[in-house]
């Protein structure tokens, strides 16, 4: 071998096993790096999806519960955050579905819940710069997104979102879906769904909608608060023309619709306060508070219950026109202006509450059925029935003179006596002493009894101070009495001696027009027709010739007047054939109203009422009993005319205490008197009618052992 000769380089070799490793390291290096993308991503999506939440058969957003007058007419609509009103899709105009459907996702019957055209649409137009009129995501992310997640903006929440809807996609149709999505979306001013906003911009319910509208409301979910038209019109304006542009390029509406619809003037309803100046607000809250009792806060303010009610809004807003009547006098420590009121209207014949007002308005406490006040002489209708009601007619005479009972004397107003007085004229002039006489004749527990049945019950019968003595005969109650309970009471005297409960709910459905309750007027006879007809006869004295003459409304009617000691309240409550209305004006502290008795202000409020509320009523006269009813002979030997002492078999069960009492701020008329017992026998009183003088009543001692006067 030459010298020169060289053998191939051993170096070449190694150089290529190099470089075959380091591709092999760069490659395993990837292999691993791209497992652990999938795996992380596979973690992450496993992750998303296992926290995602299950969908539910029954798909329940909240609902806002709806209040009608007994016409049908909404009186409000109550929730909690979110104003709700679900309707069914057959509801919703078909235009308004269109131009959803075209602003927001035009392929919508097409895709299976998740959209790539759009979504790619929708980058390119935002690469672009334009204005994206069409989103990426579908109707059936929004839904899925609004319904089940958060808004944050995050890759997890966005996977969940997607394979969300692709499940919902799968449990429902299409027509469910949009149904779903129109009652869920957000639209402003406090309104979720289709319905609420109807109501809140245009007033109407959403069949109610024209083209116009729908393609006004199809624009706000966007962007609510900017494309209202009650902040910025001119930009909502924009906004459905964009929405309309969309519904003619895809077919749903033609060119002359379009331009017809641009054109058109909106209607739009003026933005209030929530609850500003809402009609009936204390009726609301009272009906509220009656079905969160029995149902539940969340079944009340989430589950969009359909509640049907007694009230008619026409004599509601008769009620709130006449209590402006009420003076600005001053304003307590609690900021209320005093002094307040309540007025409760009430049909006799079925218990409907027409009508309530439990003050001026301006605060919650509603006086109508929470305030328990002295009756006063309001309450001496139960005295003359149960007297109508053993033996005593309207013609029967009781003295007027003084007594003594246990130390208490008892006065009239004017401080004098007239002598025999016929019943009717006791009633016609409000006197005092002879009521505490009949009570003392026929016994306390009578006139309780008849109360009690009624519906009264606030009486207290046990303990050391109770309502078992003579003063409650004219109105010195322990506790006194709700103007719903008393006004309430009235309606057996108009219903022919028939009482019925009230009621203020007469039906109450489901969101699905389940029916969950309908009202069944409880009632019982409790007087007779003939006593309830001669007991109305002398009540329509007091109007017409008495102390409740401010209280005429021009057609037949009864009522009786009622002022407590040093008047700290003030009562009329009276009826005509088909309505019975009660009205209590006090201060809500008690103290003194300075004068004026139940036959001046609050006559005149219930005149003002009255005459509103039966406007348009025929005129119409009390119906005598079909046929005369003759008192059965209870053995005494005591008719109807005579009026004596009544065995121990008609009387109701003895109540109350052996204890004469008199009540701080009770009636001008009550004072204290003998305790609850049968009444000893008497000689009948005389046929014979007297007519006394006129005059008024007075009280009792109060428990200083001063004098305290008022009224009737």
């Amino acid at each position: 071998m030459e010298q020169g000769a060289r053998k191939p380089s051993p170096q070449k070799r190694p150089q290529k096993k190099k470089t075959s490793r380091m591709t092999r390291i760069v490659i395993g290096f990837f292999l691993v790096l791209f497992v652990m993308i999938v795996g992380i991503g596979g973690g992450f999506l496993t992750a998303s999806m296992n926290t995602k939440p299950d969908l539910i058969n029954d798909f329940r957003p909240p609902a806002s519960s709806q209040i009608y007058d007994i016409n049908g007419r909404e009186i409000a609509s109550i929730h909690a955050t979110e104003n709700r009103i679900p309707v069914k899709l057959d509801q919703v105009p078909k235009n308004l579905q269109d131009a959803f459907v075209a602003v927001e996702d035009n392929r919508f019957y097409d895709h299976m819940g998740i959209d790539p055209r759009g979504i790619i649409r929708a980058v390119y137009a935002n690469l672009r710069g334009r204005e994206v009129t069409e989103g990426g995501s579908t109707i059936t992310q929004q839904l899925a997104k609004n319904a089940y997640l958060t808004q944050e903006r995050t890759l997890k929440r966005k996977i969940q979102e997607v394979f969300l809807a692709i499940q919902l996609e799968h449990q429902y149709t299409k027509q469910e879906i949009l149904e779903l999505y129109l009652n869920q979306i957000y639209f402003g001013q406090g309104a979720y769904g289709v319905q609420a906003a109807a109501k809140t911009y245009f007033g109407k319910n959403v069949e109610d909608l024209t083209l116009s509208e729908c393609a006004m409301l199809a624009g706000l979910p966007k962007s609510p608060n900017y494309y209202s038209p009650l902040n910025n019109p001119d930009v909502a304006k924009k906004r459905e023309v964009t929405v309309l542009d969309q519904m003619k390029r895809y077919g749903y509406i033609t060119a002359s619709e379009e331009e017809q619809a641009k054109e058109e003037k909106l209607n739009l309803v003026k933005a209030q306060p929530e609850n500003s100046g809402q009609t009936a607000s204390y009726f609301v809250d009272y009906v509220t508070q009656k079905l969160i009792d029995k149902y539940g806060a969340d079944a009340v303010y989430k589950d969009g219950l359909q509640i049907y009610t007694s009230l008619d809004l026409d004599m509601q807003q008769a009620a709130e026109t006449a209590m402006k009547e009420l003076p600005d006098v001053r304003v307590d420590s609690n900021g209320v202006q005093q002094p307040q009121g309540a007025i409760v209207a009430i049909d006799p014949h079925n218990g409907y509450v027409k009508a309530m007002v439990g003050g001026r308005g301006t605060d919650k406490f509603n006086r109508a059925t929470m305030a328990e006040r002295q009756p006063g002489s309001a309450f001496k209708p139960f005295v003359f029935a149960a007297a109508l009601e053993n033996n005593f007619t309207p013609s029967s005479i009781i003295e007027d003179s003084p007594i003594d009972i246990g130390g208490w004397s008892p006065q009239n107003a004017d401080r004098r006596f007239r002598g025999a007085v016929a019943l009717k004229d006791v009633a016609r002039l409000s006197i005092n002493v002879p009521t505490i006489k009949l009570a003392q004749k026929l016994g306390i527990e009578k006139p309780i009894h008849y109360a009690q049945e009624m519906g009264i019950s606030t009486f207290v019968l046990e303990g050391a101070q109770n309502d078992g003595n003579l003063s409650t005969a004219i109105g010195g109650l322990t506790r006194g009495v709700t103007p719903l309970e008393l006004v309430a009471a009235y309606d057996t005297f108009a219903n022919k001696g028939v009482h019925v409960d009230p009621v203020i709910i007469v039906k109450v459905l489901d969101r699905n027009g389940k029916v969950l309750e309908e009202a069944q007027p409880n009632q019982k006879t409790v007087i007779s027709e003939n006593s309830a007809w001669e007991l109305t006869g002398m009540l329509r004295e007091v109007i017409a010739h008495g102390t409740g003459t401010l209280a005429d409304i021009g057609r037949p009617a009864a009522g009786k007047t009622g002022t407590t000691s040093d008047y700290h309240d003030t009562w009329f409550i009276g009826y005509t054939p088909d309505l019975v209305a009660g009205v209590w004006v006090g201060n809500d502290d008690n103290t003194s109203l300075g004068g004026g008795g139940g036959g001046v202000l609050p006559a005149r409020i219930w005149n003002i009422f009255m005459s509103k509320a039966l406007a348009s009523t025929p005129v119409k006269d009390f119906e005598p009993p079909a046929e005369e009813q003759k008192p059965a002979d209870n053995g005494d030997g005591n008719d109807k005319n005579g009026g004596g002492s009544q065995s121990s078999s008609d009387s109701p069960k003895k109540q109350g205490s052996n204890k004469t009492k008199s009540k701080q701020g009770t009636s001008n008329d009550t004072g204290g008197g003998t305790p609850a017992r049968e009444a000893p026998a008497a000689s009948a009183p005389s046929a014979s009618e007297t007519s006394p003088s006129g005059g008024t009543s007075a009280g009792a001692p109060n428990m200083a052992g001063g004098s305290s006067k008022g009224h009737n």
